[in-house]
């Protein structure tokens, strides 16, 4: 089944080029002064138990600005002799950890294949910071990573010896970066969108490799299998986040994860499940019925969030809020509620955040930023205002409807009762409209109904 699929999709894009990461490098010391300094360093490794990892992952800061995905590891940035110098401090080669964990690419291997101007082994980090930073007087760094850098900094910051008094010498300030690098990271490159265009073509595949697996009595966690087992085989590192698959009353549970329990026949199934290619997620959701045909009152629910969701990509337009998509979405699903008689207020009134109808089956905003987070960086609304869409910007588009009967808080309407349906896809600002990158992936009726239940030919 798998490698059927697999023919489907393009060959890996090819990995971003040095020169780019070293522009973003550029666009960030931009903004420094001559006597800063910038320190990033790797997240640890986490524990699941006992001496089980997760597996790795490191900061999607470091891999935007370098590329460089190891553990252990520390990038800094200084301004030396009338030039800015990039240096990485890595894990140096070990023989007999390396027997035990794999090979480490070591000093030799950031230098030759990264975009950096200098290279040491993390055994180093200490002395060659201190001596940098008393040469700064601003540091730019996010606290609360790695515990001995901070307290490194912090050090630094707080000396009071001869040196300083005498030359005014050790920074007097430390701010966090991550703005600033939220900034540079909200607008992608070619390069990073040829990346997510993977990472949504393997998710696109992966969902319909699902829909095709869907019938009475398949559990949650077979379906979750199919896609994330596709998500390996096409050589993705995985999930971009933990999978949503939700049968039933369960799909009307906006982040659940338990992904244990048996499907229906008469249930409508609720995936939420993206993968992570080279650091770039993708995020996508479908919901279709199990059965493979749409009965009356889940084609209704579906048919006004498809709508929903189909305003609102249109609605991602250059020079638009960012609001604009919410609202749009938010507008169609109040006039497909009350055309179906759940809603009895007008527009207007089902609309209001204090007394409307419509946040009791919608609650969720319709996009958030995506890129190297799934929920990726990148202020909303600057200065209390929203952003303006601009060419490059990539966002989620979801509106969903979810009558959960289990719900005490409202009086479900008993035809469409535990009936759940979100549609998503991630999308591309662009100055020539709206492109969706994951458009392979099938959400018509007429689509869902020929492809759900049916073997891939």
């Amino acid at each position: 089944m798998f490698a059927e699929a697999m023919a489907r999709l393009p060959s890996h894009p090819a990995p971003t080029l040095l020169e780019e990461f070293e522009q973003r490098q550029d666009r960030l010391t931009s903004q420094f002064r001559h006597d800063d300094v910038f320190v990033l360093a790797s997240p640890p490794h986490a524990v699941h138990s006992n001496d089980v990892e997760y597996p790795y992952r490191t900061s999607s800061d470091l891999i935007y600005l370098t590329g460089w995905t190891e553990a252990e590891s520390v990038f800094v940035l200084r301004h030396e002799d009338g030039r800015w110098v990039s240096s990485l401090f890595v894990q140096p080669k070990d023989t007999l950890k390396e027997i035990w964990e794999g090979r480490r690419p070591g000093v030799e291997g950031a230098l030759s294949s990264y975009a950096v101007n200098e290279a040491y082994g993390n055994n180093e980090l200490e002395d060659q910071l201190s001596k940098w930073l008393t040469n700064a007087r601003r540091v730019f760094h996010r606290g609360g990573v790695n515990h001995h850098i901070d307290g490194l900094i912090e050090t630094s910051v707080q000396r009071r010896d001869r040196a300083r008094q005498h030359f005014g010498t050790g920074p007097v300030a430390v701010e966090d970066p991550s703005g600033l690098l939220a900034e540079l990271r909200l607008r992608k490159s070619a390069s990073e969108i040829e990346q997510m265009v993977y990472a949504s073509k393997v998710a696109s595949v992966a969902h319909e490799l699902a829909m095709r697996h869907s019938r009475e009595g398949v559990t949650e966690y077979q379906l979750q299998s199919v896609i994330e087992g596709f998500f390996s085989y096409a050589g993705t590192s995985g999930w971009s986040y933990p999978s949503i698959v939700g049968c039933g009353e369960n799909a009307t549970i906006l982040h659940y994860k338990t992904n244990q329990d048996v499907c229906g026949l008469d249930e409508v199934i609720l995936i939420d499940a993206g993968a992570e290619f080279r650091g770039y997620a993708s995020d996508i959701t479908r919901s279709w019925p199990i059965s493979g045909k749409f009965t009356d009152a889940q084609r209704e629910i579906y048919e006004v969030v498809l709508e929903a969701q189909l305003a609102a990509i249109e609605a991602c337009q250059v020079g638009n809020l960012y609001t604009a998509p919410h609202d749009a979405a938010r507008t169609v699903l109040a006039e497909g509620l009350i055309r179906l008689g759940v809603i009895s207020q007008s527009v207007e009134d089902a609309l209001d955040m204090g007394t409307g109808e419509l946040k009791r089956w919608y609650m969720h905003n319709t996009s958030h930023w995506i890129g190297l987070d799934v929920h990726d960086a990148g202020v909303y609304k600057p200065g209390g205002q929203p952003r303006t869409l601009e060419p490059g910007m990539c966002l989620t588009v979801e509106p969903g409807l979810y009558f959960g009967a289990w719900r005490p808080d409202v009086d479900c309407p008993e035809r469409y009762a535990n009936i759940g349906i979100r549609i998503e896809d991630d999308v591309l600002i662009t100055s020539d409209g709206p492109i969706v990158l994951t458009d392979d992936c099938p959400k018509s009726i007429e689509d869902i109904e020929r492809i759900v239940g049916k073997d891939l030919r």
